[in-house]
């Protein structure tokens, strides 16, 4: 059994602040991503120009909510991991009109993965609301073998350093 609610949001919902709804072009989009891994944790304040002065930036499983751009990029200056170990290996980005999904992997410490997930809705060009999930990898439980493919998903040697 399935638990929980439906969050279907009306395009007033998203976007409430403006008058009409504007969709990202989608090569913008890809690049909005790209010049924010390329800055993140280097220049706080250059991987934040991808983002709305309004911009919601949550972490659903520890239920933090960020209001305006201003209050992240602070909290971001006192990240307590050093900015020379923090890398960033991108899986995959998917995106479509409004909305890209990043699967990456992060390490703050140079030594240990973590899996992530990062939904960014945009509002034209700029991101207007980020969430963010994280977790620890786990190995392939054996029962499921008999099913699995033989090729891995995403395979090491495919996942770009960033």
């Amino acid at each position: 059994m399935i638990v929980g609610h439906w969050n279907f949001r009306s395009e007033e919902e998203k976007y409430p602040n403006t008058e009409e709804v504007h969709v990202a072009d989608e090569s913008k989009v890809l690049e909005t991503v790209r010049r924010y891994f390329e800055f993140v944790g280097a220049d706080v304040e250059r991987a934040e120009e991808i983002y709305h002065d309004d911009a919601i930036l949550e972490f659903p499983q520890s239920g933090e909510r960020f209001e305006g751009v201003a209050t992240f990029t602070e909290w971001r200056r006192h990240y307590p991991a050093d900015p020379a170990q923090m890398r960033f290996r991108i899986r995959r980005v998917t995106a479509r009109l409004d909305l890209a999904v990043v699967e990456l992997t992060a390490t703050y410490d140079g030594t240990s993965w973590l899996q992530a997930v990062q939904l960014l809705e945009f509002r034209g060009d700029k991101v207007a609301h980020e969430r963010i999930y994280v977790m620890d990898a786990w190995e392939a439980p054996e029962w499921r073998a008999p099913w699995r493919a033989d090729t891995p998903a995403d395979p090491p040697e495919e996942i770009s350093p960033i």
